[in-house]
């Protein structure tokens, strides 16, 4: 009836409404059934209060009405597992509608995002990203280049490369020194062997001229006093 007044009500709002009734059918059945339990238990103890005071007519009666009693109970118990599969079923539903609608609106929002991106702009904007970033690079360069020729004379080069040379041109000099330093080969050093007893030779013989010659001083200052 909520539609003759206006208002509409929504798959979610009519699912939680039956579940509702569902549950309170359920927990209806759930106290009829407990009635009955307790009615039954009632109808043995008449049952054997009368079969102990003989009355059989009585009892026959009551047997009947404990049968029926204990059927109601089987029904009220399968409705109310029957009624339990509907809430299952409702739930389940309930579970869907909300996976539905939460699929919906990510499929709006993809939706939307996909509208946002324009490829061929995006494809534009990135050639024009490359462009300037050449552009940039260029002018980097040339930048670099007019300021090392700023900053750099002419002649720089020619005067590094005299100091570099004369620096090789003194390299080879010190090395050419310490070369003309070492001792030479192995031929020279034999011939400078053999003529050292050479020489010590030449010394001895002059070491004995001279103790000849003291000697022939001291004897003639001898035969001088002797004559005195």
């Amino acid at each position: 009836m909520e539609w003759l007044f206006g208002k509409r009500v929504t798959p979610e709002e009519m699912l939680r409404k039956n579940q509702r009734a569902l549950n309170k059918a359920m927990r209806d059945l759930d106290r009829e059934r407990m009635r009955m339990e307790q009615q039954e238990k009632k109808i043995i103890q008449d049952i054997k209060k009368m079969a102990k005071d003989g009355q059989m007519d009585a009892v026959k009666i009551m047997a009947k009405d404990l049968v029926r009693t204990r059927r109601y109970v089987k029904k009220f118990m399968l409705m109310k597992a029957n009624i339990q599969a509907v809430s299952l079923k409702i739930q389940t539903l309930r579970s869907q509608n909300t996976m539905a609608q939460a699929m919906k609106g990510v499929t709006k929002a993809m939706q939307n995002m996909n509208k946002q991106l324009n490829l061929p702009q995006i494809q534009k904007i990135l050639q024009e990203f490359e462009k300037q970033s050449e552009i940039m690079d260029m002018k980097e360069e040339i930048m670099n280049d007019a300021i090392d020729d700023a900053m750099e004379d002419e002649g720089d080069e020619e005067e590094s490369d005299q100091i570099v040379s004369q620096v090789l041109d003194e390299l080879g000099l010190q090395l050419n020194d310490q070369l003309s330093g070492l001792p030479q080969a192995s031929g020279s050093l034999s011939i400078a062997s053999s003529k050292q007893p050479v020489a010590a030779a030449a010394g001895a013989s002059d070491g004995d001229g001279n103790l000849a010659d003291a000697d022939a001083d001291l004897q003639a200052r001898l035969e001088n006093l002797r004559r005195e």
